[in-house]
């Protein structure tokens, strides 16, 4: 236990010391904007970079692993978008973003932390094309979502565009992109270049944490939305459960490409999803609470999830004896 102890507690201490500085030194949201552009365009890209860029081209084509990660990740949007339409009676925007908050994970800010301390450089290339295929889903669904319910006609061209616009510009897809071309051209970086991407990597997870606890500081509980009832389920224990039964389903995966993907499929709801709400107008209280409830609630079944993959409770493959 003490091993578990040893891997969660930095991960969620970086959390709460942000949590925590933020609410003593009451700085106001906008103060967080440089911290959030270095995160966002700077360190965690350089990380991504400096992963893809040493790994072996023909790991980087997985396209099995790839289709079922992203498939069911899809299946968990489907299924709480359904239960907030038909159960919850939510319009279709709010049904929307109520599916990504289900299915939406904290890959960005937390995993890298919590898989590369974890399972080591192992998990970097699982790590690194779930982060980028997931993000092309959820910025692909938003957008197209958000069109369909708008009642306007709108030119198919345009929307595309958008979409195109927003995945292929993001700085995270960018820096795998150029990543994986490193990896083709087996290109390696001058050393003075190599030194810096090293220590803005090293920046990265640390940063992205402690930026994480001071949103959620900033951003206070005001009440819990009843759509927490189904949605916080699906986000903390469907999506992985699922995940862990596709993977051993669909194909014969290396053991930390599994927990890899399952550990990610765990983590609480994104800050991307309340960023997307606020983009569009709609639910936005509600998927800030929701991204404070299930990060409180992942303390507890993240670290139980740990214990299962570190301990041997769990095997990487359910239906191999």
């Amino acid at each position: 236990m003490a091993e578990i102890a040893g891997l969660v507690f930095p991960l969620f201490g970086l959390i709460l010391l942000g949590f925590i500085t933020a609410r003593i030194t009451r700085q106001p949201v906008e103060a967080m904007g440089w911290l959030n552009t270095f995160i966002i365009y700077v360190a965690l890209p350089a990380l991504f970079f400096k992963l893809l860029s040493k790994t072996p081209i023909e790991k980087l084509a997985s396209w099995e692993f790839i289709t079922t990660n992203i498939s069911t990740t899809f299946v968990i949007i489907l299924m709480v978008y359904a239960i907030a339409r038909l159960l919850a009676k939510a319009t279709m925007p709010e049904a929307t973003i109520q599916g990504l908050a289900g299915a939406y994970g904290n890959i960005g800010y937390m995993g890298p932390g919590i898989a590369l301390l974890t399972f080591g450089e192992a998990a970097a290339v699982p790590l690194a094309l779930i982060f980028c295929f997931e993000n092309v889903l959820h910025f692909t669904v938003a957008p197209t979502m958000m069109a369909l319910s708008s009642g306007k006609e709108r030119h198919l061209g345009a929307l595309i565009g958008q979409i195109v616009k927003k995945v292929f510009l993001h700085p995270f897809i960018i820096a795998t992109i150029v990543g994986v071309a490193a990896a083709i051209v087996e290109f390696t970086p001058p050393t003075p270049i190599e030194r810096l991407i090293d220590y803005l990597a090293q920046a990265a997870a640390p940063c992205a944490l402690f930026a994480m606890g001071v949103t959620l500081a900033l951003r206070p509980l005001k009440r819990v939305p009843p759509e927490l009832g189904f949605i916080v389920p699906f986000n903390l224990v469907v999506h992985p459960v699922l995940m862990y039964l596709s993977l051993s389903w669909f194909g014969d995966f290396d053991p930390i490409w599994v927990y890899t993907a399952v550990l990610l499929a765990a983590l609480p709801t994104a800050t991307n999803v309340f960023v997307i709400a606020q983009q569009y107008g709609v639910w936005v209280e509600r998927a800030s609470a929701t991204v404070l409830v299930t990060t409180s609630l992942s303390v507890v079944t993240v670290t139980a999830l740990l214990y299962a993959m570190t301990t041997g409770l769990m095997p990487a493959d359910l239906f191999v004896g």
